[in-house]
């Protein structure tokens, strides 16, 4: 188990203003609303809500709010509500995987090829991304939970299969310093039932598409990529976005925006 691993994977960041809080809020209660559509209405019985109840409580969504979105999936609104995966390159070749949820596909798609085609990228066939990446079990923690030997002597004895600690200033790719935890895609629950007795509760937990490697982007085709990153992620329909750009840190300071 590597404590210190320099990979990063990029969950593209969730924005920098009110409308992008906003944005994930909204997202946050979809998330439960739809994972309480799947199973049972009840987060002890339902692994799946479960985890975005939890998420939804570390971004401090409202309680109220929570209920509502459990609620609502006792009557008919999310009937018409689909997960679609969608897959693209980015400048310079970059991976991009963007998970939709939506009751109008094709709105969901011609939106997200919009995008894609308006920012030097394209949409590409199901599966010509994906395989060059591995969907696992995320755990974040902050770095107050614990000190890096504290988190990876819990991460071990609970069966993490990889533990990564970053707890110097953030760039451009993280909100903040912390610990962040692999698990096998079936292992996610189990394991955060665990350290979360030993550490707390995490600042969240979730299956994510981790790539097998990264693509080198310099100069322009950072400023490019990232806009196009950013455009992705405002699209009402979008849940969540990978790629797994390598970006040095002087072009991420010069096109950050």
């Amino acid at each position: 188990m590597a404590g210190h691993s320099k990979f990063k994977n990029i969950m593209h960041r969730k924005g920098r203003a009110d409308a992008q809080r906003s944005k994930l809020f909204s997202k946050l209660s979809r998330d439960i609303t739809v994972a309480a559509k799947s199973g049972l209405p009840d987060p002890a019985a339902n692994p799946r809500l479960r985890l975005a109840v939890n998420n939804a409580k570390a971004e401090s969504l409202p309680k109220d709010v929570i209920q509502r979105a459990i609620n609502k999936a006792a009557g008919g609104d999310v009937d018409n509500m689909e997960e679609v995966r969608y897959e693209g390159r980015g400048p310079g070749g970059v991976g991009i995987i963007v998970e939709a949820l939506t009751d109008n596909r094709n709105r969901a798609a011609s939106n997200i090829g919009a995008a894609f085609k308006k920012n030097g990228g394209a949409l590409s066939e199901m599966n010509s991304v994906a395989f060059m990446w591995d969907k696992v079990g995320q755990i974040i923690y902050k770095a107050e939970a614990g000190t890096e030997d504290e988190v990876m002597e819990a991460a071990i004895e609970a069966g993490a299969s990889d533990v990564e600690s970053d707890l110097v200033k953030p760039d451009i790719y993280e909100d903040a310093p912390g610990h962040t935890i692999w698990t096998a895609f079936e292992d996610l629950n189990e394991v955060a039932d665990a350290m979360s007795k030993v550490l707390g509760d995490p600042k969240s937990t979730a299956i994510v598409w981790k790539p097998q490697s990264e693509v080198p982007v310099t100069g322009e085709a950072v400023g490019t990529l990232l806009k196009l990153l950013d455009a992705l992620d405002a699209e009402d329909d979008v849940q969540n976005v990978y790629s797994n750009e390598d970006i040095s840190d002087e072009d991420a300071a010069k096109y950050a925006g």
